[in-house]
């Protein structure tokens, strides 16, 4: 009679942790279960209140809006740039925003200009150290 399986090793009590390359697997398939499986709810992360993007609390609002700045100029040419390609109401939905952008970036630079103001000093020092 042809057996349809092999016949178990011969050396059942060795461990399967007892070889390096074994616990690197046995590793390897507890990362694989906890990735699909989802982990423990002791070893989860902390998660984030819904947010895709974050900015880094310690940055200083002088460097925030420059980069506000720099990307409402962006903005505003991607849109006067699409401006140029487009007619009718699409062209006018465009120099809006272009129109939109450049306004804001008018705020943006208007508050640049206030941050070396000594009373917007004291404010943006006194916020400071409450955050620290």
């Amino acid at each position: 009679m042809i057996k349809p399986t092999p016949n178990p090793p011969e050396h059942e009590a060795i461990s399967p942790y007892e070889s390096f390359d074994s616990k690197k697997l046995h590793e390897a398939a507890e990362r694989a279960l906890d990735h699909h499986l989802g982990t423990p709810p002791d070893k989860k992360s902390k998660r984030r209140n819904g947010g895709l993007f974050s900015v880094c609390p310690d940055i200083n609002t002088e460097a925030l809006l420059a980069n506000a700045s720099e990307d409402l100029l962006s903005i505003s040419a991607i849109a006067a740039g699409l401006a140029d390609d487009v007619d009718g109401s699409r062209r006018s939905v465009a120099l809006a925003l272009s129109r939109m952008a450049d306004g804001v970036h008018l705020l943006v630079e208007r508050a640049l200009d206030h941050l070396d103001e000594p009373e917007m000093a004291a404010i943006l020092t006194k916020q400071q150290s409450r955050a620290c």
